[in-house]
């Protein structure tokens, strides 16, 4: 196992962790053979990141088509019983829910500034935010998701409305939880936080089927004001942040896979 590792100025200190685990290279051309890591350092070319590997009888952890079941929303498919109800631009207008929606790309979204370009009250206000989003750089070209809003537990709140829910990320190699912790490092109380069993299940749950599609992933829980456990979203490990999960904790069970 080694990682290819793309550092930026608030990644270094992981850099230095992960260099106490694993082999971490910084350059696709000192990859040798094996599994490859990419992390921050797959996109935005990942199929040419693929081919260059192969040449060099390496490859990702995750694979091209598992990475987009992750990115496309794909997974939307087989655990939408788990998540919010949502909508694409291609089927908005059916949709009968009047509104609240959460507004995003299929992957990132625009959270810190949630009341402008996030929250949305009803449906003309989401296809504004939606129209903003479509020329953003990043989101436009994700493409733009409508999900209905279910309140969440409220932990505390943040500038511009941000809101410091209780929200947990789970990084899985296949059905093995390598390590979590609380989503929102910048709470101020993030180090206090705990998480009931019931979370730790549900995320397992979850993983138990998304291993199904894709080798190492992020799963986004969050508790809902009225105390269910729901689903935020999956994300490709290689390119999630930590939030608050240790990373000590993840390159050393990445070094026992």
């Amino acid at each position: 196992m080694q990682v290819l590792f793309r550092k930026s100025f608030d990644s270094g200190d992981e850099l230095e962790i992960a260099r106490q685990y694993l082999n971490v290279k910084e350059y696709r051309h000192e990859c040798g053979p094996g599994i490859v890591i990419g992390r921050y350092s797959v996109l935005p070319y990942y199929k040419e990141l693929v081919a260059d590997l192969t040449s060099k009888n390496a490859k990702l952890i995750n694979s091209y088509s598992e990475h987009r079941w992750v990115a496309n929303f794909d997974y939307y498919n087989v655990l939408k019983q788990f998540t919010f109800e949502t909508w694409t631009d291609s089927d908005f207008h059916l949709c009968t829910h009047d509104g609240p929606f959460v507004v995003k790309g299929r992957t990132n979204s625009r959270k810190h500034q949630w009341k402008t370009h996030m929250f949305a009250a009803d449906k003309t206000a989401a296809s504004r935010i939606a129209s903003e989003l479509s020329n953003d750089p990043l989101l436009g070209e994700q493409g733009i998701l409508y999900r209905k809003y279910v309140p969440l537990e409220l932990f505390e709140m943040g500038i511009n409305d941000i809101r410091f829910t209780n929200e947990w990320r789970f990084f899985f190699f296949k059905r093995k939880m390598l390590t979590y912790g609380y989503y929102w490092s910048q709470a101020d109380k993030a180090d206090e936080y705990k998480i009931a069993d019931g979370g730790l299940e549900f995320a397992q749950s979850i993983a138990d089927i998304a291993c199904k599609y894709v080798n190492f992933f992020v799963v986004d829980i969050a508790k809902t004001e009225d105390g269910r456990w729901i689903l935020i979203e999956l994300n490709d490990g290689q390119m999630s942040g930590l939030g608050m999960c240790n990373p000590h904790e993840l390159y050393r069970n990445l070094e026992l896979l």
